[in-house]
C-alpha cells in the first residue's frame, strides 16, 4: 500500500522532525508499504531515506520538471511541472497520510487529504483534531498504526 508522508521541506538532519520522519519512513517499510511524498528535502528526504534504508520503495512527486530533482532517496521520481498544486498529487496517491511538522505547504495538504476522506495522522504538525479524519499522535509507530487501522 502507498501511504503519504508531508511536512516541513526544511526540517535539517539531527532534528527531532528529520529523525520522526525517518522513523516513519523506515516503519512504513518494515510493513511493506511505499512512501510517497513531495520528493524533495527536509521530511520528504527523511522519509524517503528511512524507507530505503529498510529496503522500501519510494514516489516524490516533485513540483518542477525535472527528475533529477528528487531527493537521492527517491526510488521513482515523478516530474509535475505543477509547482505547489502537486500538493493535491500527494495526498491522493496515498490511501493514508502521515504529517511531519510543517508550514503553511503542509496545511495545504492536511486541507486537501481530509477533504478526499484520506485518514491523517499528526506528529507535531498544525492541530486540526477538530477534524474527522485527523488524529494527533506522540511517536513515529503510533502514526503509522494510526493510519493503517483507518485506511
Amino acid at each position: 500500500m502507498h501511504v503519504s508522508v508531508i511536512g516541513s521541506g526544511t526540517a535539517s538532519e539531527g532534528t527531532d522532525t528529520y529523525r520522526a520522519a525517518r522513523a516513519v519512513g523506515r516503519e512504513l517499510a518494515e510493513r511493506g508499504h511505499t512512501v510517497v511524498c513531495g520528493g524533495l528535502g527536509g521530511v520528504m528526504a527523511a522519509a524517503c531515506r528511512g524507507a530505503r534504508e529498510a529496503g522500501g520503495k519510494t514516489v516524490g512527486i516533485l513540483p518542477g520538471s525535472d527528475p533529477r530533482a528528487a531527493n537521492q532517496h527517491v526510488t521513482t521520481p515523478v516530474a509535475t511541472g505543477m509547482g505547489n498544486a502537486r500538493n493535491v498529487l500527494v495526498v491522493l496517491n496515498g490511501r493514508g497520510v502521515v504529517a511531519v511538522g510543517g508550514a503553511t505547504g503542509t496545511l495545504s495538504e492536511l486541507g486537501h487529504a481530509l477533504d478526499f476522506g484520506r485518514p491523517v495522522a499528526g506528529l507535531d504538525t498544525h492541530d486540526l483534531s477538530s477534524f474527522d479524519g485527523f488524529e494527533a499522535c506522540g511517536d513515529p509507530e503510533e502514526a503509522v498504526e494510526s493510519v493503517l487501522r483507518r485506511v
